[in-house]
């Protein structure tokens, strides 16, 4: 059984849900890919330090929503735009996590969905 979990971070451009919960004796919850956008007004910073915040700050809300955390994150795939963000970005990305060290992916691609979109977050949590 599956449940699909939806915490209102943004309008949603597609066809998708923040998060699908698979119910199993572990459940499972796949994020999809969430932007550093502001969940309050929709808004998204210039800055990819900004960006990076409220991307991780939205993967908070959506595990909350289901009643996870950080520490259950299993797997993490990172889009970013540019290679000059990287140090920047590991700061950012080390104070969300600590010591958890889950599998991870990251990408430098050539543009996201919105052409002043920096940096895009995808995980998939166990509990």
């Amino acid at each position: 059984m599956n449940r699909t979990v939806n915490a209102g971070i943004a309008k949603h451009v597609g066809s998708y849900s923040d998060a699908i919960e698979m119910i199993t004796p572990t459940r499972i919850l796949y994020v999809s890919g969430t932007p550093g956008i502001d969940s309050d007004t929709g808004d998204l910073p210039a800055g990819f330090a900004e960006q990076a915040e409220l991307a991780w700050q939205n993967i908070i809300k959506i595990l909350a929503a289901a009643e996870m955390s950080v520490a259950d994150i299993v797997k993490l795939t990172q889009h970013l735009i540019r290679r000059e963000d990287i140090a920047g970005y590991r700061d950012i990305r080390s104070r969300y996590l600590g010591s958890h060290s889950p599998a991870s992916m990251l990408t430098f691609l050539p543009s996201l969905v919105w052409p002043n979109m920096l940096i895009e977050l995808e995980v998939t949590a166990a509990k």
